[in-house]
């Protein structure tokens, strides 16, 4: 949900109890052994298993893509959430619900009983560039 700020523009910033952010992490999930698993057709479900997960967590998934060995994801995540439990149960889910409905397809690539390499890539991004926010920081003025 949008706000208005005091200029009158509206904001992509989110509004919760204690706290307004603006929170965007790039994810990055490799299949264990980089095995090329993914189709078109499992991408699909995937995204599906992987925005469902980000709703129980209040969070939301912006983008979703993949290629045979990895996905990447673009989620917009309230700071009440660690990000680190979402990546748990966004990888954990997932990997339950792929084997179920792709058995045969996942056994066949030899990675055994887990679906997702235990590393992941987790990228901070939607902000302003670092030099911009520095900056700002060092020109606050500093009471005498």
């Amino acid at each position: 949900m949008a706000f208005v700020t005091t200029s009158g523009t509206r904001s992509s910033h989110k509004r919760g109890n204690d706290a307004v952010h603006h929170l965007y992490a790039h994810l990055v999930f490799v299949t264990k052994y980089r095995r090329e698993i993914f189709n078109g057709e499992m991408l699909t479900h995937c995204e599906e298993v992987m925005r469902d997960v980000c709703e129980s967590f209040g969070a939301e998934l912006r983008e979703f893509n993949g290629e045979g060995d990895h996905v990447h994801l673009l989620v917009h995540h309230p700071p009440k959430i660690a990000l680190s439990k979402l990546v748990n149960s966004l990888k954990g889910v997932s990997s339950r619900y792929l084997r179920a409905e792709y058995t045969s397809r996942i056994n066949r690539t030899g990675t055994g009983p887990v679906f997702w390499s235990p590393s992941y890539f987790a990228g901070s991004c939607g902000g302003a560039p670092l030099s911009i926010v520095k900056d700002y920081t060092e020109n606050q003025k500093h009471p005498a």
